[in-house]
């Protein structure tokens, strides 16, 4: 499913991400339920989605993951922000809130 199919604004899904992992290490279920519940329900991230975002994630060196357990006792891989991963988040935002003020710009004016 495509990011813009469950309210994930399309190129945003990588940042909203590595957003959250700033708050700590998750699992990929917590990742998605995370966004869900600070979006106040309105951004749905499916698994589909998320999976590949996260790999692409690892392979950028901008989260580490490791096996867990889970609080319900499942074996699960947890996803750590790393210092370049701060740092793509910090690029991201500001590529985002640019992008979106000129946006913002377009509709106040034409």
């Amino acid at each position: 499913m495509p990011e813009n199919a469950s309210g994930v604004p399309p190129g945003t899904l990588v940042m909203l991400v590595l957003r959250v992992l700033q708050g700590g290490p998750l699992h990929g279920y917590a990742i998605a339920q995370r966004i869900h519940a600070l979006s106040s329900d309105v951004l749905q991230v499916e698994e589909g989605s998320l999976y590949p975002a996260l790999q692409r994630i690892l392979v950028k060196g901008w989260a580490k993951a490791e096996w867990d357990v889970s609080e319900t006792n499942r074996r699960v891989r947890s996803y750590r922000l790393t210092p370049a991963g701060r740092r793509q988040l910090e690029a991201e935002v500001g590529d985002y809130e640019r992008v979106n003020a000129a946006i913002r710009a377009v509709l106040r004016t034409a």
